[in-house]
This record gives structure tokens, sequence and C-alpha cells, in this order.
């Protein structure tokens, strides 16, 4: 009796074996024609909505003043404390508007300067075009 109990334990383990191939063949198939297919068809519509959001915000944001770098200098030598500042406030393109104000014993002066394409129409400071050359992305 041991022996035909041994024998119908083995047909068992054989036959699930048997089974669990052929389901994992099944899964298999199924999973690369998937796969073969165009990748937008397996994805939740909400996911592709998702992903069109996520372009509409990037094609936004190009137009923001992102890029932002400020350089404080002495600009007389006599004054200390580097109280004069350029500041660039730059889009993705390079377009925005650099700040100055030069600080003096009896006044400060502030200027503005458009900028287009990581340059301007007006004659730049070293630490404009400082400011400018550090927000511009690496």
């Amino acid at each position: 009796m041991n022996e035909s109990l041994l024998v119908v334990v083995s047909l068992c383990s054989l036959v699930l074996a048997v089974v669990a191939l052929v389901v994992a063949l099944t899964v298999s198939r199924r999973t690369a024609k998937r796969g073969a297919g165009d990748d937008t068809d397996a994805v939740p519509a909400d996911v592709q909505g998702l992903r069109q959001e996520v372009s509409a915000l990037r094609v936004e944001v190009s137009d923001a003043l992102r890029h932002l770098s400020v350089v404080r200098y002495d600009a007389f030598g006599d004054m200390g404390g580097h109280l004069s500042w350029s500041v660039a406030l730059l889009d993705d393109a390079g377009s925005g508007i650099v700040l100055t104000s030069i600080h003096g014993r009896s006044e400060a002066r502030t200027y503005a300067k458009n900028v287009a394409n990581w340059t301007s129409d007006a004659v730049l400071s070293p630490e404009e075009q400082e400011a400018i050359s550090a927000a511009r992305p690496r």
C-alpha cells in the first residue's frame, strides 16, 4: 500500500507541475502580445490624461521666469560690503530682464535691461553678464 500511495503522490505532483507549466506559458504569451503592440493601448486612460497634462505644463512653464542669478559686488573701490547687485530673471529661452542696483555713498541707482536669447541690445556690465551666465542652465 505504501508503494501505491507513493505512485499516486508522484503522479499528482507530475500533473500539478504540468498544469503550472501550461499556466506559466499562457501568461507569458499574453504578456508578450500586450508588450508587442503600442504601449499607449496598455496604459489606462487616466495615466494617458496625466501624461498630456504634464506635457501641457512643460510648455507653459517654459515661459516662466525660472532661471535666476544674483551677483553682489562693490561698484566703487572705496565702498565695502558688496552693496551693489545685479539679478537676472530669465525663462527657458533666455528672455527676461536684468536688474542692477549701484550703491554709492550718497545715492543708489537702479537699472533694468531687457534680455533676449541670453543677451541684451543694451551694453551690459561684467556683473550683469555674469548674472546672465550664472542663470543659464548647464
